[in-house]
């Protein structure tokens, strides 16, 4: 523990945590990237009595991309710049979000493109059920099984339609052109 008790270190850690404000950009370090999410320790944070890091990010919040794994996003002792969301008082964690600070592709796609609208992209990954294609960079949209003859492979480009853009689900249903 730095600068004195455990009992000393735990009331500066609950008095930082409460004075930060949603919305609040915060920076610091990586110190930790686990398959369930990312610790940070914070510039101006006190340090955590169990944990490697005040903040903590959880997958989601990492990236509006799809990604693998976190270690595409991160790395162990990166600066980072990250919104502050609120409180985890069961961790006592500040919670982080590095995509908030970056703009939401989705809601950019969904500002240009309409229902019914050709656009090309790229076949990315074929499932049981249909084949994703990526349209915009982090934007994937699902050709149905039900709209399928011919199945291109993952790597072809492809042209496809706009049937469908759900916002609140994030989803783009498409149809081959």
């Amino acid at each position: 523990m730095r600068n004195g008790s455990a009992r000393g270190d735990e009331a500066w850690l609950w008095r930082f945590l409460g004075g930060l404000r949603p919305g609040q950009v915060v920076s610091g370090v990586v110190a930790s990237i686990e398959s369930f999410g990312v610790f940070v320790a914070l510039d101006d944070g006190p340090p955590h009595p169990v944990y490697p890091g005040v903040g903590f990010i959880t997958i989601p919040e990492l990236s509006w991309r799809r990604f693998d794994d976190a270690t595409e996003v991160v790395s162990v002792g990166e600066r980072i710049r990250c919104a502050f969301l609120g409180v985890d008082t069961y961790n006592g964690e500040a919670r982080l979000s590095l995509r908030a600070l970056s703009p939401d592709p989705f809601e950019e796609f969904a500002r240009r493109v309409q229902v019914g609208q050709g656009v090309r992209g790229t076949v990315t990954l074929r499932v049981p059920f249909g084949v994703f294609v990526r349209v915009a960079d982090g934007i994937e949209g699902l050709v149905h099984e039900s709209e399928m003859a011919d199945v291109p492979e993952a790597g072809e480009e492809v042209g496809v339609v706009v049937t469908g853009i759900d916002a609140v689900g994030r989803r783009v249903g498409l149809r081959w052109a």
